[in-house]
């Protein structure tokens, strides 16, 4: 899944970029097409499955990352075309600078404004050539369709000019694919991330948003050129018992509606991300679309019991081992095999 990471000039968007991927940023990249990197997503219980199955090959999710142009204040007449570099990504990595002292929900709600400023050029343009399509003879479906589309579209904008995302909209499956084409950006998961120094390392901003994080990159980045002995001193000062890096990774994630299931064996212990609530059947998919046409069914042991039992013999034992067919809802954690 590709994240794309946006905030205003000057939040320290491209240092969280190469916090998460280790790419060192390319200005001339980002500022004309975007810099992508990837990143593998921790996970200690894929760790510990490798430990028991001691495969030749450990393969983590990953997500892939965009760094983006940095917005610039005041400047709503370029921002749109800043903003689209993001709409090919699958969701959004709002950077907020919480290390100058800026007011940082005051940056967020000016983001949001910007996303829907951004949202709403490209749904009234739309409008307009609906109106104008309408008004010519077209085939009753067509004509539905068109209609449909029209009164979905004012739906949104009455939306966004009451400063409300269209994701609040709760929108069907229809509707979502009458206007998917669009991208719209206030449609995407967001994750925050307060990229904070550490005088503000420990402020809690939890209440900004649905899924925020706060975390000093630059920090974590310079503690781990330090000798083990160096970096415990300094984290203990600091009053820090772990880097925050691996927690993004994995709350971004999380934030973006996937989960992961494994798949285990002597040859690889891998984590494959797929969408959350999806079936046994888009499961499969993620491994390979022909293990996704020609799907019988799965068995099936989740994290947790294969953790508690020891092994797939024990499993099968104690019936936590189980045969699933193509309606099974994949849960976070399942060591899936396909037949």
């Amino acid at each position: 899944m590709k994240v794309g990471i946006v905030g205003y000039a000057g939040c320290g968007k491209s240092t969280v970029f190469r916090w998460l991927t280790g790419v060192t940023p390319d200005p001339a990249k980002v500022s004309q097409q975007g810099q992508i990197g990837v990143a593998k997503i921790p996970d200690p219980r894929l760790d510990w499955l490798a430990e028991q199955f001691n495969p030749k090959k450990t393969t983590y999710a990953t997500l892939e990352f965009l760094d983006t142009p940095g917005l610039m204040p005041d400047e709503r007449r370029d921002n749109p075309r800043r903003l689209g570099i993001l709409r090919e990504s699958g969701g959004l990595l709002v950077v907020l600078d919480g290390f100058s002292g800026a007011d940082v929900p005051k940056q967020l709600a000016n983001f949001r404004q910007e996303i829907i400023f951004a949202d709403l050029e490209i749904v009234t343009n739309r409008i307009g050539r609906l109106e104008d399509q309408i008004k010519k003879p077209r085939p009753p479906k067509e004509k539905e369709l068109q209609l449909a589309e029209l009164e979905l579209l004012k739906r949104i904008v009455a939306h966004y000019e009451a400063d409300r995302p269209a994701s609040e909209l709760k929108l069907t499956a229809d509707e979502e694919k009458l206007i998917r084409s669009f991208q719209l950006l206030t449609l995407k998961p967001e994750f925050v991330l307060v990229n904070a120094g550490e005088e503000t390392l420990k402020k809690d901003y939890s209440g900004l948003a649905p899924h925020v994080l706060n975390a000093s990159p630059k920090l974590e980045m310079e503690l781990a050129e330090l000798s083990d002995d160096d970096r415990a001193l300094f984290m203990s000062d600091l009053g820090l018992s772990e880097f925050r890096r691996d927690q993004a990774l994995r709350s971004i994630s999380e934030a973006m509606g996937q989960i992961v299931f494994f798949t285990v064996g002597e040859d690889e212990c891998r984590a494959w991300p797929m969408p959350t609530g999806g079936d046994a059947v888009v499961g499969a998919s993620q491994i390979h679309t022909d293990l996704g046409k020609r799907f019988v069914r799965a068995e099936v042991v989740s994290y947790a019991d294969f953790q508690r039992v020891g092994s797939m013999k024990e499993a099968k034992a104690q019936g936590v081992h189980r045969l699933e067919g193509k309606s099974y809802i994949v849960q976070d954690g399942d060591i899936m095999h396909i037949l």
